[in-house]
């Protein structure tokens, strides 16, 4: 990241200078450089601000340098098949969802590197991305009202979006979704949730947990 603030910085400082050298070219009226000096001072500002934008996006991700733990998810039923999660981040307030169905799925962002980006040493990171309810009949998954929670902080110019929309301006950036095993849901239930280097892993931490699991055998991705 430093070689893109390093950039950004340097194209901020040529805006700055072509923009002096528009006024200048105004002042004595040459509205022609004027123009020419114009254009160039916009094209940088915009690549620099982007650059700026994209640095400020790397850093609302959570770096991934080994399996670390995300948070912890409880459940509470409030009625049949509807379920309050309480989300616990470390760092951030507890959120309180309610979701339908009896199984839940928890999805992330995940931005990893390739050539040329590579060069730059940067970690993989991550970000949460949903929260859902789900059923485990695909009839009723198809017919009854789903619940799902965006869990991404909303920016100007996401990194990750960016990737995945225009991959030719993002070369060396490999954006994708690392999915949680969806787990059953059940009263009392709590699971911890860690990210791995490609993939969200949930694991059973009380006996409400391990009962409901039952026989589903491997719950790591």
């Amino acid at each position: 990241m430093n070689v893109l603030i390093a950039a950004s910085a340097t194209l901020t400082l040529i805006a700055l200078l072509f923009f002096a050298s528009t006024v200048r070219h105004v002042r004595r009226g040459s509205l022609l450089r004027a123009g020419g000096a114009a254009t160039f001072c916009a094209a940088s500002a915009a690549i620099g601000t982007a650059g700026i934008l994209l640095f400020i996006s790397y850093l609302g991700y959570e770096r991934l340098t080994e399996e670390q733990l995300v948070g912890v998810i409880e459940f509470s039923q409030a009625a049949p098949e509807e379920y309050t999660a309480r989300l616990m981040i470390d760092g951030k307030l507890d959120r309180m969802l309610t979701l339908r169905g009896d199984e839940w799925q928890l999805d992330a962002r995940v931005v990893t590197w390739k050539p040329p980006a590579t060069i730059l040493g940067l970690d993989p990171v991550y970000q949460l991305e949903r929260l859902s309810g789900r059923y485990s009949s695909v009839d009723r998954e198809r017919s009854e009202q789903r619940t799902v929670y965006s869990l991404a902080e909303e920016r100007p110019l996401d990194l990750w979006s960016m990737a995945r929309k225009f991959p030719k301006l993002a070369p060396g950036v490999d954006a994708f979704y690392g999915t949680a095993t969806y787990l059953p849901m059940a009263d009392g239930a709590r699971f911890r949730v860690t990210m791995s280097r490609d993939a969200l892993v949930a694991r059973p931490i009380n006996d409400f947990a391990r009962e409901a699991v039952g026989d589903w055998g491997q719950v790591e991705n």
